[in-house]
């Protein structure tokens, strides 16, 4: 089964653009046999991903200090083709327009984006941070790096969060390994490169994070 790759990804939403550009405003097209068997066929067509992906969301603002964290995630949709993401995400706020102290999930499907999950349990995130309001294109492409398999080293990839606080946002990208410095190393400078991020970026193990919260080092650093 075929698989839909980063640009490809965008492909499809631009084609669609496209064709719908293709007709001016008030414009009568007729329509043949051939032409509705064409659209038939492209409409029923869907891209399938190399996996399927849940976006979760936080709200932390009305969790009392004894919720245990996480106890306000949910899950929102699981998606796992081209089109499905791209319905979901234009009907999703982007960061800019979320809540402070909100954060949004992109996980691949059953693995839930916590640091007890099995799967996240020995990994570890990169993080980048942005001015207020700064984070939406980043956040997108993060995604289509992401759901397009476009890291060298796609397997390692969990999934990613887009944080929003008073003071700016973050995007963190969760891997498995943590102790893989190659394959985490990689990863740090291929999402830099996707994003044409100029600032350095950090790796945290999530063990280090649970230990030492705020006073956590960053092991890597690219």
């Amino acid at each position: 089964e075929k698989t839909t790759t980063f640009d490809e990804a965008e492909k499809v939403k631009l084609n669609a653009n496209e064709a719908d550009d293709e007709v001016e405003e008030g414009e009568i097209v007729e329509e043949t046999d051939d032409t509705t068997s064409y659209l038939s066929k492209e409409i029923a067509t869907k891209h399938p991903l190399e996996h399927s992906w849940t976006f979760w969301f936080d709200n932390t603002v009305a969790k009392s200090r004894q919720d245990a964290w996480g106890s306000s995630l949910r899950n929102v949709y699981t998606f796992s083709t081209v089109e499905d993401f791209w319905g979901a995400y234009n009907n999703i706020h982007h960061p800019s327009k979320l809540v402070v102290r909100a954060d949004l999930h992109c996980f691949k499907h059953k693995i839930e984006p916590k640091w007890e999950d099995p799967v996240c349990a020995n990994g570890g995130t990169w993080k980048m941070s942005f001015s207020k309001g700064k984070s939406d294109t980043s956040w997108l492409y993060t995604l289509l790096a992401m759901i397009g398999h476009q890291f060298d080293h796609e397997d390692e990839i969990c999934g990613a969060v887009v944080s929003v606080r008073g003071k700016g946002e973050k995007i963190s990208l969760w891997t498995k390994n943590a102790a893989n410095e190659t394959a985490q190393v990689s990863i740090g400078k291929q999402w830099k490169q996707f994003l044409d991020y100029s600032d350095s970026v950090g790796f945290i193990f999530h063990d280090d994070a649970k230990r030492f919260d705020r006073n956590a080092k960053n092991r890597y650093t690219v």
